[in-house]
């Protein structure tokens, strides 16, 4: 925003030739703001007249419409924790792994797997892109040593994939991104602490993706459980020293800080997921029916699904994608580079380092989804 410089009209028929003066037919520009006080005297410039800086923001706007844009979430956790529902539910439409292609005769997996779908969603003419990214096995075996190793694994492959694209001397305009913006941690509702699985994971891949913990099934805990239960959590997170997103280091102005500080409080979010929908004063509400009644997913005195829902899509989206480029890909990159001595383009030989532990990968794709 600039200061625009008012002249009297004594000053402008002075000054200006009476052809020059604009036609009164001619549409009035829109007005430029004053200029914020706080800004130095020195870093002010006047305008004499519209210039349409302002339009950046609509041209942005169009771009993003017509290009769509791409949403990559992984949920982690134990078989039975309501995963592929919350998703469901999130996105209102059939976007998990188990919507697509999962039968009934699917047994647990011997080891982790890593398994994807991907959906073109659209609503108000913008599309885009999401991909639900799947881990059955995880935590369901008697001996879960390293379990997370395929699933650190696979985040690294999406980071390795996104760098040969970008180090190519012809690369594509636009290069596909697979990386994982968000990973989802199920915890489960016990009501007493993590367990050391849940903590080593998170202390693993804390420092290379977004983690967002939620309580899964929380209608299963008494509201003061619920809340003692998010208190002991949230302790015992910062006693290891694991940092959830959004991180404390990332928050760019007080503004940021303060509602991440918000956000933070509220973590874990005790979550619960339904994709059936149930008559309630009058309204169809989604939700989940018991004895005592029906637990309102998007019912803020009922859980906090709605609070996960605004923070996740409606107003951090676009910071999850930000925060994964400029942050962990980056330091991926950097530590790659340096390890490759800064070679273009990196050739196949030098590929992360395998891990012995079977990963199957599988990939789902649906046609496109309108609300």
């Amino acid at each position: 925003s600039f200061f625009l410089v008012l002249n009297t009209k004594e000053d402008i028929l002075k000054n200006v030739d009476m052809s020059e003066i604009v036609p009164p037919e001619v549409r009035p520009k829109p007005a430029v703001p004053a200029k914020p006080s706080h800004v130095a005297p020195s870093s002010r410039s006047a305008l004499l007249g519209y210039i349409g800086i302002d339009t950046i923001i609509e041209q942005m706007r169009k771009k993003t419409m017509k290009t769509g844009f791409d949403f990559n979430i992984m949920v982690v956790g134990q078989s039975g924790l309501g995963k592929s529902t919350l998703v469901n539910t999130l996105f209102k439409s059939q976007v998990s792994r188990r919507s697509t292609s999962w039968s009934r005769d699917e047994k647990i997996p011997k080891t982790v797997e890593i398994k994807s779908a991907s959906h073109v969603i659209e609503e108000g003419g913008v599309k885009m892109k999401l991909t639900v990214v799947d881990t059955p096995g995880f935590g369901d075996q008697i001996n879960n040593e390293n379990c997370w190793e395929p699933i650190s694994k696979y985040i690294n492959e999406q980071y390795e994939k996104f760098l040969k694209e970008e180090v190519n001397i012809a690369r594509k305009k636009r290069i596909p991104d697979t990386r994982v913006h968000c990973c989802l941690y199920f915890i489960s509702p016990t009501g007493h602490s993590l367990r050391q699985l849940d903590i080593e994971f998170m202390k693993h891949l804390s420092r290379v993706v977004n983690i967002i913990p939620v309580i899964a099934k929380s209608d299963t805990l008494t509201l003061d459980e619920k809340t003692e239960f998010k208190q002991r959590v949230r302790k015992e997170l910062e006693a290891c020293g694991i940092e959830c997103y959004p991180q404390k280091e990332f928050d760019e102005d007080m503004e940021d800080k303060s509602d991440n500080d918000k956000i933070r409080e509220a973590m874990p979010f005790a979550v619960v997921g339904s994709d059936k929908e149930y008559q309630v004063n009058g309204k169809r509400v989604l939700g989940r029916k018991t004895a005592w009644g029906v637990v309102e997913v998007e019912n803020p005195n009922h859980c906090e699904f709605s609070l996960l829902r605004d923070f996740m899509i409606r107003s951090h989206l676009q910071d999850l994608k930000e925060v994964t480029h400029n942050i962990h890909y980056e330091t991926y990159r950097a530590k790659r580079l340096n390890d490759n001595g800064g070679l273009h383009p990196i050739s196949s030989g030098q590929d992360t380092q395998e891990i012995p532990m079977p990963i199957k990968h599988t990939q789902v794709m649906s046609k496109p989804t309108k609300f």
